[in-house]
């Protein structure tokens, strides 16, 4: 039995039109399935809860949606123990496919997943927000700063809207960004990584913590992150005067800003930060507030994905 939890708003609606391609499959192969249509936002994570919670040993689930829709589901799973995950993407940014490999056309995603290949155990991220203890799970990515701003402003943005409509989805996170970069505020940070000293970062532009080597529809912020690996990934920017940066976003959309000065790549497997003010915090894109403290952890080979 496959559970599918689809949102067929995702793609700017034309997922409606796949999903219908999808569950003709499903019927003319005769595989046994039940299908929920996400009706607003943060139904997703409910429906996972619900799933989840079936007295059965091994539940399949099949997300169709995009980045979002997958991390309300990884929000609501009860125990991960027991949940296999499949994953169509249809999204606009579609990073954990680009992460994971997956194919982004759907028929394809489907028959890879209809095989019921032995899955494997990914990592997942957890952020804690100090300030109340809230945590949130993340597949691909959560981070302050500038890329959480761009990703707060691209749910609701009429560009996002217009590039989703011509098949150009993942510019909307570029062109934001290069919007953003001469308005949104630096910071002074402290950031610590596992058990060592607190350091202090001037002049803070983003963090990243990165399960995924890409986010933001593609962009490489840790082009050696490896979701399998037992560790994150940490993106630093600080210290670059800001009329630099616009120069230096190339450098970055093409993966090269490694060893470029005020840039810092650090893998961990727990990080603190600590802003001198608030900011705009993301999981897998999705806003989650304002805050000046957070705690992010990997959770070793949390969660089981067919690839």
């Amino acid at each position: 039995m496959y559970y599918f939890i689809v949102n067929t708003k995702s793609r700017t609606g034309k997922a409606a039109d796949i999903w219908k391609q999808i569950e003709q499959i499903l019927k003319e192969r005769g595989i046994s399935y039940q299908a929920f249509i996400t009706k607003c936002e943060g139904h997703a994570k409910e429906l996972a809860a619900e799933i989840s919670g079936l007295p059965l040993d091994k539940i399949n689930i099949v997300v169709v949606g995009g980045d979002g829709t997958m991390n309300e589901v990884i929000n609501g799973v009860k125990d991960f123990s027991k949940v296999v995950f499949g994953y169509i993407p249809m999204g606009s940014g579609n990073d954990l496919a680009r992460g994971l490999g997956i194919c982004r056309e759907p028929l394809t995603a489907l028959d890879k997943i209809l095989a019921n290949p032995t899955p494997k155990r990914m990592d997942l991220g957890c952020v804690k927000y100090a300030e109340n203890k809230k945590k949130k799970y993340f597949a691909i990515s959560s981070g302050m700063g500038i890329d959480a701003f761009v990703c707060k402003e691209a749910q609701h943005s009429v560009l996002k809207r217009v590039l989703n409509a011509i098949g150009l989805g993942s510019m909307t996170y570029v062109c934001l960004t290069v919007k953003s970069l001469f308005t949104m505020p630096v910071v002074r940070a402290q950031v610590g990584f596992d058990d060592g000293e607190m350091r202090t970062l001037e002049q803070v532009i983003f963090i990243a913590a990165m399960n995924q080597r890409v986010e933001g529809g593609g962009v490489p912020m840790a082009p050696r992150a490896n979701a399998f690996d037992e560790k994150l990934s940490v993106c630093l920017v600080h210290g670059i005067p800001r009329w630099k940066t616009f120069f230096l976003l190339p450098v970055l959309v093409l993966g090269k800003h490694e060893k470029v000065k005020g840039f810092e790549i650090v893998d961990c497997k727990k990080l603190q930060v600590k802003l001198a003010k608030k900011a705009v915090l993301h999981t897998d894109g999705e806003y989650c507030g304002m805050h000046n403290c957070v705690e992010i952890s990997c959770l070793e080979k949390k969660m089981q994905i067919i690839l």
